[in-house]
């Protein structure tokens, strides 16, 4: 029997966490979850799941959750804040889903990494912002990273024994795929009025509205390819990009010999989920497979880089090195949330992440704590950028 910590359960990738592990009772057991504010959510779950311990991510909800928990009877002991999810994440879990969104997730993430945890990682932002110290972190604790990622672990299930020195391995390019999200097709002018709720409404995908933006501007793809340099080892030049609208094939990796091997799947992230539970075992997840007499053709296109600049933007960032991911990743947060808030135009987003990565150079990553001062300091910077620009 496997303890499991899911961080950021009351997520959309939590509840499919969750349900992978309820199928398999006699394997797993959940003993930490983890929530941002939504007391009620997480408490529902601790009744449903009995953990151990229960950490509200926000310090001034605990007590609120202490008294709810006593008044559903359960003995699960509440914590709050950094240090309560870094005791979910290090304590008795063999196991720790990362699914806190943005960078709100790096420190329980690395906390795992050291602990010498399978580490089950969704938060694509604390790779993004912390590669190298993720990888020394993974080093130093022993730990095994499985991305859950639907494109990295489909990478993943395509490299020999998951990630190996590519060139060895005869690996030519790995290539990610992208949906094309919910503005695929429409031109800058189309997308000059869109709403944060048209943002949201992936085709193919239910995911959180912070995440669906990232998909509408391809930055949620450009993260993912500054992930699969640090989990994978390749060069920014070995990462490419191709548009596939039915997100059935969810990457590919193509070889020295002339083969591409692809992981297919029907778009539900239970897939990877037991995948990466199991792993190297084959488990189920709920998922049907896939029924190629009614599928049909599948289509592929490249990326419209000039309407959906936040590809770019990404790549820059990663040939940049150092600190500017983390510029990045910051300025897109905080544009993004000026977005959903409704005080951002959907086409600013781009414009206030490249103004932000002009305003900063980037410097060597060498510790948490500069890694940290670099996220605050483009958080300002993007801030600034938008009260002029915007008066947001």
């Amino acid at each position: 029997m496997k303890q499991v910590a899911v961080l950021g359960a009351t997520g959309s990738i939590g509840a499919s966490a969750l349900d992978v592990i309820a199928r398999h009772p006699q394997r797993f057991a959940v003993c930490a979850l983890s929530a941002h504010r939504d007391v009620d959510a997480l408490v529902a779950l601790c009744v449903r799941h009995r953990p151990a311990l229960a950490v509200i991510a926000d310090p001034t909800l605990e007590s609120t959750l202490k008294s709810k928990l006593a008044a559903a009877r359960l003995s699960t002991r509440a914590l709050s804040g950094d240090p309560g999810l870094r005791e979910a994440a290090a304590r008795e879990a063999a196991i720790v889903v990362a699914a806190i969104v943005g960078a709100a997730g790096l420190d329980s993430t690395l906390a795992a990494a050291r602990a010498g945890k399978r580490l089950l990682l969704a938060n694509k932002e604390a790779v993004v912002m912390a590669g190298p110290l993720l990888l020394q972190a993974l080093r130093e604790g022993g730990g095994e990273l499985v991305p859950i990622d639907s494109e990295h672990n489909a990478i993943f299930q395509c490299l020999p024994s998951g990630r190996p020195d590519l060139e060895r391995a005869g690996v030519r390019r790995i290539v990610l795929t992208a949906s094309g999200g919910p503005f695929r097709g429409r031109t800058r002018a189309q997308l000059a009025a869109v709403t944060p709720d048209q943002a949201c409404a992936h085709p193919n995908w239910v995911m959180g509205r912070k995440i669906s933006v990232d998909s509408a501007t391809l930055m949620n793809k450009g993260l993912e390819v500054i992930e699969a340099h640090w989990l994978f080892g390749a060069r920014h030049d070995q990462i490419d990009v191709v548009v596939h609208p039915q997100s059935i094939v969810h990457s590919l990796v193509e070889y020295a010999d002339g083969s591409t091997l692809a992981q297919l799947g029907n778009p539900d992230m239970r897939t990877a989920l037991a995948h990466a539970l199991g792993y190297p075992e084959r488990i189920g997840s709920g998922v049907a497979g896939l029924d190629f007499a009614r599928l049909g053709a599948l289509q592929f296109e490249a990326p419209d880089r000039v309407t959906f600049a936040c590809l770019d933007l990404a790549y820059r960032a990663l040939a940049a090195g150092g600190t500017a991911p983390a510029i990045l990743n910051a300025a897109n947060e905080v544009a993004v949330a000026a977005f959903l808030a409704g005080t951002l135009p959907f086409l600013a987003i781009a414009e206030i992440i490249a103004a932000t990565l002009d305003a900063m150079p980037a410097e060597p990553v060498e510790t948490l704590e500069g890694l940290i001062y670099a996220d605050l300091t483009a958080r300002q910077h993007a801030q600034r950028i938008m009260r002029r620009a915007y008066c947001c």
